[in-house]
């Protein structure tokens, strides 16, 4: 008998996890969904992985982006899911915007200045996209001379490329050209 009750706790708490994070509008923390189930946080967190693995084979997906977590739609539905919405069908982006947003992606949060010494060229345009796109975002400001602005990654860019979580990000190892993907993870 309390195999049954513990299936069903586990069901009510996959159920309203999943009815909380889709209602809200932005990403929510594993300690504000706790405060509303009023729950320990460490059990929002188990409900939190059991409802992943659920999401595997369906249309959602739990985004993980700086201690937030949402809801999100399924990179491998994206596609129809914009064409159902009309919205324009996100555009490539240049090798120039793929070189700042790894930068930035990787380094975060990193300054213009710092993007420009790594790519050897002036990034400002290409963070002005970055930016429009919102792919990246201003975190702050580094406490170094002209305070430059701190720029980091946004849940869009998990989105856009079908993360969970920047921890999917493939690891870099350092050779004599810079920084490199991972030759088993490229």
């Amino acid at each position: 008998m309390s195999d049954i009750a513990t299936t069903e706790k586990i069901k009510e708490l996959k159920a309203s996890l999943e009815a909380l994070l889709f209602v809200s509008p932005v990403a929510v923390t594993p300690a504000q969904l706790a405060a509303a189930l009023e729950i320990p946080e460490s059990e929002v967190e188990q409900g939190l992985k059991l409802l992943a693995a659920d999401f595997e084979d369906r249309g959602f997906r739990l985004q993980r982006h700086a201690g937030r977590i949402q809801l999100t739609t399924a990179p491998e539905v994206s596609d129809a899911v914009e064409r159902f919405l009309g919205l324009e069908i996100t555009g490539n982006l240049s090798k120039a915007a793929l070189e700042a947003l790894s930068i930035i992606a990787y380094q975060q949060p990193v300054t213009r200045p710092d993007v420009d010494a790594i790519r050897g060229v002036n990034s400002d345009g290409v963070i002005k996209s970055l930016l429009h796109k919102g792919l990246i975002q201003d975190v702050g400001r580094a406490d170094s001379p002209g305070r430059p602005i701190l720029y980091a990654s946004t849940p869009e860019f998990l989105q856009h490329f079908g993360l969970s979580s920047l921890d999917e990000l493939p690891p870099l190892e350092i050779d004599g050209d810079g920084l490199q993907p991972h030759p088993a993870e490229a």
